[in-house]
């Protein structure tokens, strides 16, 4: 009877609440804050705080084989499904017409990659293995779902503060950019005029996701999962002939997929797996990755204007990370202070996504390295 009472009590979770426990409380709490009180990413940060809440309290068999946040992750991330399908949704929002327009933006996408390869760098000399450091190193491409694809090949225990920083240091994007970039720039560099864009016709964008798709794929097959989607997402809305999959991929298919990669990924936000000084060593390198992929792509643009006559503004340089639309709209805005004439967001927009692109290509490049 005693050993039964016991039992009864035992099973209680408030019996089994630890200081930890309480901690990550707390750091749910502090997500909560961030996501509707200061709007940070809201849409993910919101889902993932409340995943880190539930999954700390103990008990609960929530993480347990065959338990709903098991489930999440186990089937939804770990398998690879969740973050490929953001990424046709995604792909159903991108208009690749700057891109198009003018081909020189895929080689300042690709430039601010170089921060993502610096912090890979640094991050192993930090003591971090290989796997934990490409892990970490693609936060600099401030692209969250393919953040989480890659430590979920890679770095599983690492999946929840890699995805968090990836995404506050997305949220950051107007803090982080404009003291970088004007670093960097002269104001005349700043105020520099681009032309106008020319116009790209339907068939140069309905044929631009099958070409990228056949070259990356063949060049980097470990990137497949996310280029075949976003390029799929892409093909959908420029074809014109699939409204319904265009709306379901970018609207319902979209949120859906958010609040169940949110939920799975704060479920990993353990105490044991987040309590730890590698935590700190994550946010640390990412905020490093993030300021090199913002000054290399400033760099290399000044660089190309040396060998060209139709000069780059070296602001949009600093849309090469992925953060899209966010990262272009602050260069805009940067260059319209310099100069009022100054119309800067289509021309940012090609770097922009671009970034998308060289993210997910590097993502690709880790994998085929490593695994």
């Amino acid at each position: 009877m005693l050993e039964e009472v016991y039992s009864s009590f035992t099973s209680i979770g408030l019996f089994n609440l630890t200081a930890d426990n309480v901690i990550m409380w707390i750091i749910a709490f502090v997500l909560f804050y961030l996501a509707i009180k200061k709007g940070v990413e809201p849409l993910l940060l919101l889902p993932i705080g409340f995943g880190v809440f539930a999954a700390n309290f103990p008990v609960t068999g929530l993480l347990e084989e065959g338990g709903l946040f098991y489930i999440f992750y186990h089937y939804g991330i770990e398998t690879e499904l969740i973050p490929p399908l953001i990424f046709l949704g995604l792909g159903a929002m991108t208009d690749f017409g700057p891109v198009i327009a003018n081909p020189r933006m895929l080689l300042l996408g690709a430039s601010a990659q170089l921060g993502v390869y610096t912090a890979f760098l640094g991050a192993l000399l930090m003591g971090f293995t290989i796997n934990e450091a490409a892990a970490i190193s693609i936060i600099g491409g401030a692209d969250g779902p393919t953040s989480i694809f890659l430590s979920s090949n890679l770095a599983p225990h690492l999946m929840g503060a890699v995805s968090v920083a990836a995404y506050s240091y997305m949220a950051l994007v107007p803090i982080i950019i404009p003291p970088i970039a004007r670093a960097l720039t002269s104001k005349q560099e700043r105020a520099i005029v681009m032309t106008q864009m020319r116009t790209v016709s339907k068939t140069e964008k309905i044929l631009f996701p099958i070409t990228t798709s056949l070259i990356i794929m063949l060049l980097v097959p470990k990137s497949a999962p996310l280029i075949a989607m976003f390029m799929l997402g892409n093909l959908f809305m420029e074809s014109g002939v699939v409204e319904r999959l265009t709306n379901v991929s970018r609207n319902e298919l979209m949120n859906i997929v958010t609040i169940l990669l949110g939920v799975g990924v704060g479920s990993t936000m353990t105490a044991e797996t987040f309590l730890t000084w590698k935590t700190i060593g994550v946010f640390i390198m990412g905020i490093v990755a993030f300021a090199f992929a913002t000054a290399s792509g400033v760099m290399i643009a000044k660089l190309m204007n040396l060998f060209t006559k139709d000069k780059i503004n070296p602001l949009i340089g600093a849309a090469g990370v992925s953060a899209v639309p966010m990262a272009a709209r602050v260069v805009h805005a940067m260059g319209t202070r310099e100069n009022p004439q100054n119309y800067l967001l289509m021309h940012a927009m090609g770097p922009n996504v671009a970034g998308v692109i060289g993210t997910a290509v590097a993502a690709g490049a880790f994998i085929s390295a490593i695994m």
